[in-house]
């Protein structure tokens, strides 16, 4: 591969993207932005129903033709009723411990667009007045709240904000780029591989360059409640890699420097032709990675199968530090997870 992958790019998209709110079910704001993008880089797309984008990248065969799958819908939450101290209660949107989210800076969203802050801590928030119980509080969503960053102290305060059942809260990424190399911040799953995705994308277009087979950038919006490529496969597809963060952890090879290659998530085995191929070319490029197993985690490869089509899949990405938590990466893993699908979509499908 004579010509570089722009990393400056790459990470210009990566803080976009993340400081872009973006929870299950509300992501117009951030698919608008994905629209504009790829018509910058000059791919044509189209839109499911239900919000999901496809661009398009012509390859040599346009028979047999490959889909890379990232998502850009996080974790968040839905206000699921107001209090009578005019607090707010709340359901998790996706899978994620309490204790990640305590202390955590929050915006709701309303259904007519307004935004107001606030905390997330639990009802018995300050050591000072509950002592020991503050400390032994289970840290469950029964026991959460929501403190807005307004003066209210009723119910009807707070709806007289516009604030109701139904609203989007999310999380503060918290973004941050240190001069090492490391990237902090929520949402790196999936918006990391989305971002290097969109840095293939230019990779090919602005050096006038042809994958092997045409391939779609299938952007999906709801991966974390588990049917986000359920629908919106091209039929002409016959290879399926979701570019997804790759877990660390203990019995894990994988870590922040590397990009990961699952072997088997809790859906089953990928499909081993393709990750005999994704391991070769990466050992031919030089490429640091790690095979892996994620027990408990799930990729948009799952929906799309189950969904009836007729693919092989893969499942490839950067390893990310404490998943669903504050998440960490490094920009290594992101060049390694660009070099690597480039010297996929570059092999004809063996």
């Amino acid at each position: 591969m004579g010509k570089m992958l722009d990393m400056s790019y790459i990470m210009e998209q990566l803080v976009k993207l993340c400081t872009t709110p973006s929870p299950t079910g509300d992501t117009e704001q951030i698919m608008d932005y994905l629209k504009s993008e790829f018509q910058s880089l000059g791919l044509s797309y189209r839109q499911t129903n239900k919000g999901g984008l496809i661009a398009t990248l012509p390859g040599k065969d346009d028979e047999r033709q490959r889909v890379l799958s990232g998502h850009v819908d996080t974790l968040g939450a839905m206000v699921s009723e107001v209090k009578s101290s005019g607090r707010l209660k709340f359901v998790s949107l996706g899978g994620y411990m309490m204790q990640a989210v305590e202390g955590e800076h929050v915006t709701i969203t309303t259904a007519c667009g307004k935004t107001y802050t606030g905390t997330v801590l639990t009802t018995k928030a300050s050591s000072h007045v509950y002592g020991s119980d503050a400390h032994k509080l289970e840290r469950v969503q029964a026991n959460m709240e929501i403190r807005l960053d307004e003066k209210v102290s009723t119910a009807t305060d707070t709806e007289n904000l516009g604030i109701n059942v139904g609203d989007f809260v999310s999380l503060d990424p918290r973004t941050e780029i240190t001069p090492s190399g490391f990237i902090k911040s929520r949402h790196l799953d999936d918006k990391a591989s989305v971002a290097v995705m969109l840095g293939v994308a230019k990779y090919y277009q602005e050096n006038q360059l042809q994958p092997a087979a045409t391939t779609h950038f299938f952007i999906t919006n709801f991966e974390e409640v588990g049917h986000g490529a359920s629908y919106g496969t091209p039929a002409k597809t016959t290879e399926f890699v979701a570019v997804d963060m790759g877990c660390i952890g203990a019995g894990l090879g994988g870590n922040e420097f590397s990009v990961s290659i699952c072997a088997k998530d809790g859906g089953g085995p990928y499909d081993q032709g393709i990750r005999r191929r994704l391991t070769r070319l990466a050992e031919e490029n030089n490429i640091p990675y790690a095979v892996d197993i994620f027990p408990f985690y799930g990729s948009d490869a799952g929906p799309a199968l189950r969904a009836g089509n007729d693919i092989r899949t893969g499942l490839i990405g950067p390893g990310v530090d404490a998943s669903h938590a504050h998440e960490r990466t490094h920009q290594e893993a992101l060049l390694a997870t660009g070099r690597l699908l480039i010297a996929y979509l570059d092999a004809p499908e063996a």
